[in-house]
């Protein structure tokens, strides 16, 4: 029989006709709340508990695996990372390389340039030595020229 809340007010109501309202309070305060039925043994509670730490080993177990493949995944990815930068700083190293020689070929293009420069300028300064000496020696043929030519004409006037 199921006992509701009209029952157990009924029941409380008689308890304090015969034993007075403290002690139907006190009798009252000692009953559960719900049917017999509805408590827990220590045999029901020791159950749970044994079912409940079976679930937390088995959760326990699928979470080391779970944790042991991330563990084992992120080892994989690390060395793959690892390789890919060994790659890389090859790949680089080799640039590098490639990159000083071509900077020491250009250089040794640009000095032989400079070099060629340098030996067009020494020619053209030779060059512009003879060409002012010749020019120097025709104004001084000019000027004596002058010179006879007005010796002439002065002896002439």
């Amino acid at each position: 029989m199921a006992i509701t809340e009209q029952n157990r007010h009924e029941l409380y109501q008689r308890l304090e006709e015969i034993l007075g309202p403290d002690k139907a309070n006190t009798l009252m305060e000692h009953l559960p709340p719900v049917g017999w039925a509805q408590v827990a043994t220590k045999d029901d509670l020791l159950h749970l508990e044994t079912r409940l730490d079976n679930k937390i080993d088995r959760l326990d177990t699928k979470l080391t695996g779970q944790i042991d493949r991330l563990d084992t995944k992120i080892g994989g990815t690390d060395t793959r990372l690892t390789g890919q930068i060994h790659r890389l700083d090859t790949k680089i190293g080799s640039i590098e390389t490639r990159l000083r020689s071509e900077i020491v070929a250009a250089e040794s293009r640009l000095m032989t340039e400079i070099g060629g420069v340098r030996v067009d300028v020494a020619n053209l300064a030779t060059e512009l030595h003879r060409t002012i000496r010749a020019s120097a020696f025709m104004v001084l043929g000019a000027m004596a020229a002058l010179v006879t030519l007005t010796g002439s004409i002065a002896a002439l006037i």
